[in-house]
């Protein structure tokens, strides 16, 4: 029977290229975005995938709305009868200021999508997984998840750092209430794409310091480079069945290793 995943936040950047590594493979992909011309481009995309037939639906959702995401999991499950892989992908990140100078409303924002969103996303999916008897759900890592701190990411970070207990307490009440379904991780790293330059979503461009470019060149990557890798992941843990499983493409140890040979591979991805 083919595979299903479902990708919040999917209609561009590291979701969408998630979704082309899925289609790819042969999986039926449910594409989910809030944002409407996203969302068709990004079908139309995995639609026009050369030999790739049917097996693609998009379905527009907001990750801070439950009943969104109820309709987003009755959806895929009346095209393609159940879901195998549920990937809480969608997220902003915020304006680089202190916390001080950000509104309530943009607070709210950051938390709302990136920490209530993850938590919606995981309700909806675990209960239907109950329900089917299988089931794998994954949560993003982003900044702060390992408690580095940095000016100008404090609510972005809390929320991520929110992210990873979430997934390690829901790993463990999984595992203590016998249920068919596992959780995990996804960390990668640092993606240039417009999330980094578009603050809470919204249009407009946030310039970045000549700092944070710097060291964005060194451990950044473009998300076609690290969709593989985490897709493969997912698809290994399919059959594994790993709960609390962590997938994580910029380690400790490459980071270091990019550190020491940036002056040998300079990139720079802000021409």
């Amino acid at each position: 029977m083919t595979k299903t995943v479902v990708i919040t936040g999917s209609g561009r950047g590291l979701g969408l290229a998630m979704a082309r590594v899925f289609r790819s493979k042969g999986f039926n992909v449910v594409v989910s975005d809030f944002n409407e011309t996203n969302l068709n481009n990004g079908v139309k995309e995995l639609n026009d995938m050369n030999g790739l037939f049917n097996g693609v639906t998009g379905v527009k959702a907001d990750v801070t709305s439950l009943e969104d995401l109820e309709h987003l999991w009755d959806k895929a499950v009346e095209t393609y009868g159940e879901v195998d892989i549920w990937i809480n992908n969608a997220g902003v990140n915020q304006p680089m200021v202190p916390m001080w100078e950000l509104s309530k409303e943009q607070m709210d924002i950051i938390v709302d999508i990136d920490l209530k969103g993850a938590m919606y996303g995981c309700r909806t999916a675990i209960n239907g997984m109950n329900r089917q008897g299988h089931g794998c759900v994954y949560c993003i890592e982003g900044f702060g998840s390992n408690d580095a701190v940095q000016l100008g990411l404090t609510v972005y970070g809390a929320s991520k750092r929110a992210v990873k207990y979430l997934t390690a307490g829901i790993a463990k009440e999984l595992e203590l209430t016998g249920s068919p379904v596992v959780i995990g991780r996804l960390n990668p790293g640092i993606m240039i794409t417009d999330f980094i330059t578009k603050p809470l979503g919204q249009d407009g461009t946030m310039e970045l310091s000549e700092k944070t470019k710097k060291v964005y060149n060194i451990l950044g990557d473009k998300p076609e480079t690290v969709a593989s890798f985490l897709v493969e992941g997912m698809i290994r843990n399919l059959k594994k069945k790993k709960n609390d499983d962590y997938i994580a493409w910029l380690t400790n140890s490459k980071a270091a290793w990019r550190f020491m040979t940036s002056p040998f591979n300079q990139r720079d991805f802000f021409k």
